[in-house]
């Protein structure tokens, strides 16, 4: 049975190998236009800073050095129910040098479109077990981001030898340029 998790809550991964699963829900009418809502990873070393551009996983680099992260593909419109995008990771694949994999969505042409997280709803991270397809863990964010264009769901970090999950659900006003500027 999966772990509902709460922001802030942190829980042990127990699978090597897991889907990270994002799902969202827009409301296309509040602004006019289709929401494209992107989801990117970043795998940090130990000083907080992405390993190099190539860990950086989003929908133009699909797959981080020895394919321990790999992008399943850019949903361009997140309609219908469940999964919108996922994220493949085998942890035996992950570089020594890495410490941290941050999760990151963030809206597309967000500023043109005049849209943010607050016209989102129904937003989820759960984490699956590749072998047994068992979800394991899930965090559904339910603050109201109403003027944020991206937002950290959550984090994979490694701590005295295992790896955790951390439900993160923190928003940035300034889109994907703000993670990449905090990250490099």
């Amino acid at each position: 049975m999966a772990i509902n998790l709460q922001k802030g809550q942190r829980e042990r991964i127990q699978a090597p190998q897991f889907t990270i699963s994002l799902g969202w829900d827009t409301n296309s009418s509040s602004t006019g236009s289709a929401f494209d809502l992107d989801a990117s990873v970043f795998i940090l070393g130990e000083n907080s800073k992405v390993l190099s551009d190539r860990h950086f996983v989003f929908y133009n680099n699909l797959k981080s050095p020895n394919e321990a992260v790999i992008h399943t593909g850019d949903n361009l419109t997140g309609d219908g129910d469940g999964d919108d995008e996922q994220l493949l990771v085998d942890l035996s694949k992950v570089e020594d040098a890495a410490a941290e994999i941050c999760i990151v969505v963030t809206i597309h042409d967000a500023e043109v479109r005049s849209q943010n997280f607050g016209q989102v709803r129904n937003s989820f991270i759960r984490i699956v077990d590749t072998a047994s397809n068992q979800e394991l863990l899930k965090y559904e964010l339910e603050e109201d981001f109403s003027v944020e264009t991206a937002v950290e769901f959550g984090r994979i970090y490694k701590r005295n030898g295992e790896w955790k999950f951390e439900a993160v659900g923190a928003g940035m006003k300034g889109g994907l340029e703000d993670y990449l500027n905090k990250y490099n």
